[in-house]
């Protein structure tokens, strides 16, 4: 019997925070399906600038990471559907989450699941490369002391 992990996110720019934590939400169980964001929750979301790559090229790109077994696309704006569909033995999320302010707390442990929160890598996020781009080539630590 496999553990199955699930997580999710928009995942729009993936950058090097967003593999380490998929990498580490993996070690956790034997299969890591990510629900990733449809590019109508993402707008509704994050606002109308946003996605900046479709839900198609993400699914793509998360797809090739050794560490991702498989890849949900979801419309909804909360994964709620998701966990009752899949009723993951884990669900994880990231650091800028914790167990007691993560609403999917109480379903998954309803189904019988636990929830874990995991470190985020600091300075790196999508936020701060869109900013970085639109802020005339500023690497991403003057961009962060910038929106600090």
């Amino acid at each position: 019997m496999r553990t199955v992990v699930l997580t999710n996110g928009c995942f729009d720019i993936l950058h090097v925070g967003h593999v380490i934590y998929l990498q580490q939400a993996r070690e956790l169980g034997d299969w890591l399906i990510v629900g990733l964001n449809s590019d109508a929750s993402v707008r509704a979301l994050k606002g109308p600038a946003r996605p900046i790559n479709p839900q198609d090229d993400r699914a793509t790109v998360l797809s090739a990471l050794s560490c991702v077994d498989e890849v949900v696309i979801f419309d909804e704006l909360t994964p709620e559907r998701l966990i009752r569909d899949i009723r993951p033995d884990i669900y994880v999320k990231g650091g800028d989450y914790t167990e007691a302010n993560l609403p999917e707390r109480d379903l998954v442990t309803t189904l019988g699941g636990v929830v874990r929160c995991l470190e985020h890598v600091p300075g790196r996020s999508t936020s701060a490369l869109v900013a970085q781009m639109s802020n005339s080539g500023r690497t991403w630590q003057e961009t962060r002391r910038i929106s600090e």
